[in-house]
């Protein structure tokens, strides 16, 4: 589908609410640490995320209850992978570092999943998605080590930061086993498996936060004010405005977009938790963001070098923070 000329003031909130909110997401699990513990709040976001989506749902599940048995392993890793891995790592990073970097290494992750792509599925990548990857993986370079690139020598970098990285990955590995296991149910339907296998997995692990680690949530109005944030919000409503942009425009215009949040990361850390931005943060956000738009100029030549004449296609994409 091609891209319109202009863009209509309700795509334009579609497509900027998510990265918005997706930055909140981080900005409130900063302002989280020590009032819920980091897994009590990823098991929250995700129970309350499905029971809100499960009125929507329930009746399609019921009719793919077959699918459901057949591909239960499937849907049980693609839940370990991009709900109880990727989210749980993020709010426990946040613990030792700022919501801006984790903005921006995760705005990195179109590049890790091209490269998780040629590394280990065999995918044939362009020049142009090389030259893109090597500039945005510069750009997370720039951004764990705050600017000084020595420290990768050492691997003197903050923990929070090398958690990001390894949530990344795992996220990189969940988009892959999205595109080789698809599973024919619905957007909204699938992604409420994958919730309900996501947040049966953090139960143990939120189980020994509290009575193995000690970790307690002292709850007030706060805390579950930024429960239903990132529940309601930043889960249900960031995916059903993604979801919508990416049915109207495709996956590349929303790609640009999603790459807003490291920069309303960076605003709201400055007004709520008084996070100022460094000159490293500007250049690893340019390195990134510079690398995506290469990367995906590259791909864009390639489907139409390699499209008939006269043909048409149609793209969709997804993504979850």
């Amino acid at each position: 589908m091609s891209a319109p000329r202009s863009l209509s003031p309700s795509t334009l909130l579609m497509l900027s609410l998510p990265p918005l909110l997706w930055a909140g997401n981080a900005v409130v699990g900063r302002l989280m640490v020590g009032q819920i513990a980091p897994l009590a709040l990823s098991f929250c976001r995700w129970f309350f995320a499905l029971l809100a989506v499960l009125p929507f749902t329930v009746a399609p599940l019921w009719r793919g209850r077959a699918l459901l048995r057949r591909h239960w392993k499937v849907l049980a890793r693609q839940g370990l992978l991009g709900v109880t891995c990727y989210n749980s790592i993020q709010y426990v990073a946040l613990h030792s570092t700022t919501p801006l970097k984790v903005s921006l290494i995760t705005s990195a992750s179109p590049v890790f999943v091209t490269l998780l792509g040629a590394l280990l599925f065999g995918e044939a990548i362009g020049l142009s998605a090389w030259l893109g990857s090597l500039l945005s993986v510069a750009g997370v370079a720039v951004v764990v080590t705050e600017g000084h690139l020595q420290r990768l020598a050492g691997l003197h970098l903050a923990r929070g930061d090398l958690m990001m990285l390894v949530a990344v990955f795992l996220w990189a590995l969940y988009t892959w086993d999205l595109r080789r296991h698809p599973v024919a149910l619905p957007r909204l339907s699938l992604l409420a498996a994958q919730m309900a296998w996501g947040t049966l997995f953090i139960v143990p692990l939120a189980a020994y936060e509290r009575w193995g680690l000690g970790e307690v949530t002292h709850w007030t109005p706060r805390v579950a004010l930024a429960v239903a944030y990132v529940a309601l919000l930043a889960s249900v409503l960031a995916y059903a405005c993604w979801g919508a942009a990416v049915a109207r425009v495709g996956a590349q215009i929303p790609s640009y977009f999603g790459n807003l949040a490291p920069v309303f990361a960076a605003l709201l850390a400055y007004a709520m938790l008084g996070e100022r931005i460094a000159g490293y943060h500007v250049v690893g956000a340019l390195l990134i963001f510079a690398g995506i738009h290469v990367a995906l100029r590259g791909r864009a030549s390639q489907r139409v070098a390699a499209q008939p004449a006269g043909a048409t296609g149609a793209q969709d994409g997804q993504r979850k923070e």
